[in-house]
């Protein structure tokens, strides 16, 4: 895997020097000295506000992959794999498809697969979550069976907050038309809302995506098939039942102040569809603000300075949005790569020993097979992007 750095100032000369990218390298303090001793041209010297970081990771020799960053931020392959993909045409580097994904307060990492979701078809969609330690991994179909945290659960999506200490795991039978939430404490996957109804009673949840909790412990879930989202108390007993209207909600995250973000897939019937979708900030009163009209979030987290991220998978880019509705651009794909999933690492004493907190981990689609995800690491000064337009 070869990545390169390329100076893009206007009529300077470009400079491409070999940067070897391996899981490992991301625990070290030094990673990025390291990486800024091997480039030693001097036209570096005259960069401008944007880098390129490029990353030849599973495509073709022939082509390059690159994710643009804006300048003083990196980007270094955190989990992959091997072997996997089903069939010879997609295997590759990469790990099962994983569009959700959320960090705990120690910084290990949880995975869910999708399953069948959002598509019909006689095929094993009962996975188990993955949960890499702080400090990324390479699995292989002879060791993924480590990996596995919890038993298999049907098309699972895995949500978190509160700094990493509240987990939370949405599943649903698309037959039956029953949805479960269950809150993954201690290694254990303990029920919490949802499930089997009593006879002649609706289900309280048909089809679950992402989980948020506010600062109260009440929690929001997004229930795409009936275009709510609805709202629990901290002990799963349900305190609003369409505490939000929207049209196919599917990602969630409250921010520090409180304030609910809720991603909608409009009329996009399936996410990887282009919409128009929509973002929406719901005050803790319930007062709602539309802050971005087009795009369809696969992935929502807050992060430093106060800014909400967004994964836009058909824009093949990462954006910030600040609570008054500036945009911010993070991360540009080329290539056929594109952003699935994110979250923030929790700023923790644990998070810090390991030299993780704060940075944005990304489960990205590698040259257009959707098969084949790699989770991503960025670092960088995410609080002053907001300062910087």
């Amino acid at each position: 895997m070869i990545g390169s750095i390329r100076d893009h100032a206007t009529g300077g000369k470009q400079s491409r020097t070999p940067l070897t990218v391996r899981p490992g390298w991301l625990d070290s303090a030094d990673a990025a000295p390291r990486a800024a001793r091997m480039t030693t041209n001097r036209a570096l010297r005259h960069l401008r506000p944007w880098l390129t970081l490029a990353a030849a990771l599973v495509a073709p020799a022939t082509a390059q992959a690159e994710i643009v960053l804006p300048a003083g931020f990196t980007a270094r392959v955190y989990v992959t794999g091997d072997g996997f993909g089903g069939s010879t045409e997609v295997r590759g580097r990469g790990i099962p498809t994983t569009p959700t994904l959320a960090v705990d307060h120690t910084g290990a990492l949880y995975l869910a697969r999708s399953g069948r979701r959002y598509s019909g078809g006689e095929f094993d969609y009962l996975t188990s979550v993955y949960r890499i330690k702080a400090g990324g991994a390479q699995l292989t179909a002879a060791t993924e069976a480590r990996y596995f945290h919890g038993p298999p659960l049907h098309n699972a999506q895995v949500s978190g907050g509160r700094g990493g200490r509240e987990l939370f795991v949405t599943t649903f039978d698309r037959d039956r038309r029953v949805g479960v939430l269950y809150r993954l404490i201690d290694g254990r996957i303990l029920f919490f809302a949802g499930g089997t109804p009593d006879p002649g009673t609706p289900p309280v949840l048909v089809q679950p995506e992402g989980a948020a909790v506010d600062s109260a412990g009440n929690v929001y879930v997004a229930d795409r098939d009936r275009g709510v989202v609805v709202r629990f108390d901290p002990t799963g007993r349900v305190l609003d039942p369409s505490y939000l209207r929207v049209t196919r909600p599917r990602t969630l995250t409250v921010d520090d102040t409180d304030h609910l973000w809720v991603g909608s897939d409009g009329s996009a019937e399936a996410p990887w569809q282009a919409g128009p979708g929509e973002l929406w900030r719901v005050a803790p009163g319930g007062e709602r603000r539309l802050m971005v009209e087009g795009p369809v979030s696969q992935g929502l987290s807050p992060g430093p300075g106060g800014s909400v991220f967004v994964a836009d998978r058909q824009g093949n880019e990462i954006f910030g949005v600040t609570a008054d509705g500036n945009r911010l651009s993070v991360a540009r794909f080329t290539d056929g790569d594109a952003p699935r999933g994110l979250v923030f690492v929790p700023d923790t004493a644990e998070t810090r020993a390991a030299g993780l907190g704060d940075d944005l981990l990304v489960s990205v689609i590698r040259t257009g097979v959707f098969q084949l995800n790699q989770i991503v690491r960025i670092s960088g000064p995410f609080s002053e992007l907001a300062r910087r337009r």
